[in-house]
């Protein structure tokens, strides 16, 4: 991550912006950003030595490395490539596998109620185990949108996933705004649930002002 993978194109006037408690979530760091980040190992170390500190404990140096290792291998399996994206990490104790979970903005398409059904999976799926629990859900910031709770079977193995999605549409700026986990570890999802729902309703989206200076 010396390198940016791509050249940052802003293809809509609008990103996504989230408030949310730096005890509880941590944010990984985009892959096209190497600016404060001249290394995703040193970010790990730095964010897990920060991390041990606010838990007011103190390991050694192998905890540390523990944790800095964890988050390495998020920030290398989910760290976003495209500017739409952006991945947070719910923390809970420094020994605790952190769960990630997924926002992302976009222009919106189509049929506002077939957008989000399709966007949360409310519909028929090959690999759900049973119909998914779909329920309306509603912020301040983004107004009416969709929830769905999903168990997925994992490609042709017996192992299940647990899937929570929340979708909206953003009437004002024409964006559509998709906010997902999904893991192995169902006990992990029913734990961060309440969490994950408060960081919902945080999210809202910046409409980025055009810039006017020289055209008159």
């Amino acid at each position: 991550m010396t390198e940016p993978l791509f050249e940052v194109d802003l293809e809509h006037p609008f990103s996504l912006d989230i408030g949310c408690d730096p005890l509880r979530w941590l944010e990984l760091p985009p892959r096209w950003d190497t600016e404060e980040w001249p290394d995703i190992s040193v970010w790990a170390g730095t964010c897990a030595e920060l991390f041990w500190r606010a838990y007011r404990s103190d390991p050694d140096d192998s905890g540390i490395a523990f944790l800095a290792g964890r988050l390495k291998h998020f920030a290398e399996a989910f760290a976003p490539e495209p500017f739409d994206t952006r991945v947070l990490l719910r923390m809970w104790e420094p020994t605790t596998m952190p769960l990630q979970v997924c926002t992302m903005v976009r222009p919106a398409e189509g049929d506002c109620e077939a957008t989000l059904r399709t966007l949360v999976g409310a519909d028929d799926d090959p690999d759900a185990l049973e119909p998914p629990v779909v329920e309306p859900f509603h912020t301040d910031a983004l107004g009416e949108g969709l929830r769905a709770f999903r168990y997925l079977r994992y490609d042709d193995t017996p192992e299940v996933i647990a899937a929570l999605r929340y979708a909206w549409r953003h009437e004002k700026s024409g964006a559509d705004v998709l906010l997902w986990t999904a893991t192995h570890d169902t006990a992990q999802v029913i734990r961060a649930a309440q969490d994950i729902e408060e960081l919902a309703h945080t999210l809202s989206v910046a409409v980025w002002e055009s810039d006017s200076e020289g055209n008159g």
